[in-house]
């Protein structure tokens, strides 16, 4: 994407995709579970965060394996993501 670009009320796929100092307002932003955006000085506003495809699946996993008591690794991972300690 072109650096600074102003995305206003629109369906984004992010897939592959890098962002700089782009701006997000009243956007869709949709992962589908291909290889992750990357972000840099960019502001989000009002905007809707989705995930589809093996991005869904991947979440609904996460929900079965914490419904059967598996909450540990999950609680792992939202660790290695926030950067939380152990």
């Amino acid at each position: 994407m072109p650096d600074g670009a102003i995305f206003n009320h629109e369906t984004v796929q992010l897939d592959g995709e890098s962002f700089a100092a782009c701006e997000f307002r009243d956007c869709r932003l949709v992962y589908a579970g291909g290889e992750p955006p990357s972000f840099a000085d960019c502001r989000f506003e009002n905007c809707e965060w989705r995930q589809e495809g093996a991005a869904a699946h991947t979440l609904a996993y996460l929900k079965a394996i914490w419904s059967v008591g598996a909450k540990a690794p999950v609680q792992a991972l939202i660790k290695e993501v926030t950067g939380a300690q152990r």
